[in-house]
Order: structure tokens, then sequence, then C-alpha cells
């Protein structure tokens, strides 16, 4: 079971809007079985990144750990959401 967390600046708005989204697209690509979601905040994750296998974020992140979260703000505007999805894809299946 892969771990994905999706996080923003208070762990209830933006995040919640992403978490339906992909969970939409984990449905649509038959990965919903395969995939827990788990929601929260950038200030209570910062030190667990490492224990998730993909991580989505709508708000700015500490530089330590830029590299390893994607971008979650075109899910939000539309634009760009293919280029998050496929990050998240490849995310995934390592």
């Amino acid at each position: 079971m892969k771990k994905l967390l999706i996080m923003c600046g208070s762990g209830i708005a933006t995040s919640t809007l992403v978490t339906g989204k992909v969970n939409n697209w984990l449905k649509d690509n038959g990965l919903d079985k395969d995939v827990t979601i788990t929601q929260s905040k950038v200030a209570s994750e910062v030190d667990h990144i490492g224990d998730y296998d993909a991580v989505i974020s709508t708000t700015s992140v500490p530089d330590s750990i830029k590299e390893q979260v994607i971008n979650g703000v075109p899910l939000l505007t539309g634009v760009g959401a293919d280029a998050v999805f496929e990050e998240l894809k490849d995310q995934l299946s390592k």
C-alpha cells in the first residue's frame, strides 16, 4: 500500500479540494485500492516527509523538503494539472 500526503497551510481548506481531485484521479486510474491518503498541514509534516511515497502541497514548503514535494497548485487552478498527475504517477510507481 502506497502512502500519499496532501498538505496545505492549515490542513483543511485547499488540501481538501486537492484530496477530492486526487481521489477521483486514483479511481479513474484503478489506483484507489493501492493508495492511502493523509491530509495535513505543512508545519505538522516537515519532519515526516520520508514516511510517504508521494507528497503534494498547495502552499510553499521549506527548502529542505522542496525536492520531495509535488506542487499541487495546478490542481486548484486546472492549469498544468495533467503534469501534476504524471509526476504523482511516477512517484507512486517507485
